[in-house]
């Protein structure tokens, strides 16, 4: 039997899939952040974090928007304190509820 709060899964559990998703209707900063993941080639902060073993990504202290993420090949993405995502982009955001 398996007990505790599902913020304790982080990086012990490789394995944290998915059960359902869906687009963003409109912007917002939890948008902007997913915008950065899925362009760097990550569902999210998960699974970034399951992937390259990291506790903390680096954020913009001003904005708390994502600074810099690794992608899978191992070169970076940089990303500016501004809002990076425009609206016609926003649809193609994905949000994952686990």
């Amino acid at each position: 039997e398996i007990t505790g709060n599902k913020t304790s899964v982080g990086m012990a559990s490789s394995d944290v899939k998915p059960k359902s998703v869906s687009h963003a209707k409109k912007w917002s900063e939890e948008i902007e952040n997913l915008y950065r993941f899925q362009h760097a080639g990550y569902r999210d902060e998960i699974e970034y974090k399951q992937v390259k073993q990291v506790a903390m990504v680096d954020r913009w202290p001003e904005t708390g928007y994502v600074k810099k993420l690794q992608r899978r090949d191992n070169t970076f993405y940089y990303y500016n304190r501004q809002r990076e995502c425009d609206d016609k982009e926003v649809h193609k955001v994905k949000i994952y509820a686990y």
